[in-house]
């Protein structure tokens, strides 16, 4: 075997014949095939044929520039889409947020935190942005970056650490860009997101990234006390654009250039990939108005410390709390202010609330969860309980919340 050019073909002729030079051919025809192209190119311009056109109906424009040589011309292509469009609506609107912390005696862990933060309303001279609690925790002193650079100190209005998210107060002289927000339950799975914000701190202030919306519902277990247990279920919304260290409190975009989620948090594990989360305007808008308004977020509270059943010993249900064998959940009242509700109802320390109104009370979440999305402030709610052993029930009325 071997190539398939490798045979020689035998060639029989009476009499050879003179053959013309391979190289003379090859000169003949470059000479030809140039004259051509020359004398056909100033024809085809003149008509139009070696216009530039725009692709695929896109609203890309031609400028003309001057021409290097009679019947040619260059362009410069000024390109417009949907997401530009969405981005130059809304991008001056997204700021960058300086946490400084100041250290002292016993706590050395001072510094400057970034984040970012979204310029949603401008009243008289002063202006007011949305961004995330943990961006502003623990500050000394907060400033606001402005898209061209300037900073401005901010004045916290109040922050919520359930949802995440806080309101700052800054000078609004100087800002001409405000942020719409969109309605959230419009949001379909699949359609674009854009991501504005400062990933990596001010060095890459005003990144934008693109990707879709990848889930509307999405529950992610929260620690808001550090303690290892989960507290709280944050209902946000997933997206796989791009979501890095910086952009917590950055504005998640549609199409239209309008606020539709203000970016949290992110998967941050070496196997994940494209898997980020922002709290839906649906959640944020009526937080946002408490902190703006209030300077904290007006929810019923009973005046109990809480503890889950599941993270107390075993040993304790039912050596110190006495709880029958049946009972596997229930929330612990560890404290009772007072004045509160829970005080004027007669609760107590180590009371296990199981029930309230008929709904099962499994575990610290359940319970907050109830509160804060069920009822109101000044309505009355039925708590029933386990106290030395036995069950009974007590009614309050809810009020204001204090503090977490």
């Amino acid at each position: 075997m071997g190539y398939y050019d490798d045979h020689a073909t035998e060639v029989r002729s009476e009499k050879p014949r003179k053959q013309q030079s391979p190289i003379l051919i090859a000169f003949i025809s470059a000479v030809a095939g140039g004259m051509v192209v020359l004398f056909s190119i100033p024809f085809l311009a003149n008509i139009g044929y070696l216009s530039f056109l725009d692709q695929n109906g896109s609203d890309s424009e031609a400028v003309e520039t001057s021409a290097p040589q009679e019947g040619l011309r260059t362009v410069q292509l000024d390109v417009h889409s949907d997401i530009t469009s969405a981005v130059d609506k809304v991008s001056d609107a997204v700021v960058g947020i300086i946490n400084t912390r100041q250290a002292n005696f016993f706590d050395q862990s001072g510094g400057e935190g970034t984040g970012s933060g979204v310029i949603y309303k401008k009243a008289g001279d002063k202006a007011f942005v949305v961004t995330n609690h943990h961006v502003i925790d623990q500050a000394s002193e907060v400033e606001v970056s402005l898209t061209d650079g300037t900073r401005v100190p901010a004045k916290v209005l109040g922050s919520d650490v359930i949802t995440d998210l806080a309101v700052l107060e800054i000078d609004g002289t100087d800002i001409s860009t405000v942020a719409e927000f969109g309605d959230s339950k419009l949001l379909r799975v699949g359609e674009p997101a854009i991501a504005i914000g400062n990933p990596l701190g001010l060095r890459f202030s005003s990144t934008v990234t693109q990707g879709i919306i990848s889930a509307t519902e999405r529950s992610i277990p929260v620690d808001l006390t550090g303690n290892g247990q989960v507290d709280w279920y944050a209902e946000v919304m997933q997206t796989d654009a791009a979501i890095n260290p910086g952009n917590s409190g950055g504005a998640l975009v549609n199409i239209e250039g309008q606020v539709i989620g203000i970016n949290s948090m992110k998967i941050a594990q070496s196997s994940v990939e494209g898997i980020g989360f922002a709290i839906p305007t649906e959640i944020a808008l009526p937080v946002i108005e408490d902190l703006e308004r209030f300077s904290e977020v007006q929810r019923p509270q009973m005046g109990v410390g809480i503890r889950s059943l599941s993270e107390i010993a075993s040993y304790h249900w039912q050596d110190t709390l006495k709880l029958p064998a049946e009972v596997k959940g229930g929330v612990v009242v560890t404290s009772v202010a007072p004045a509160s509700p829970a005080e004027r109802a007669g609760l107590q320390q180590y009371d296990v609330i199981v029930e309230i109104d008929g709904t099962a009370m499994n575990d610290g979440h359940d319970l907050r969860k109830y509160l804060y999305t069920e009822k109101q402030l000044g309505e009355e709610i039925e708590v029933t309980i386990y106290r030395e052993g036995k069950k009974q029930t007590v009614t309050l009325q809810l009020t204001e919340q204090q503090s977490f």
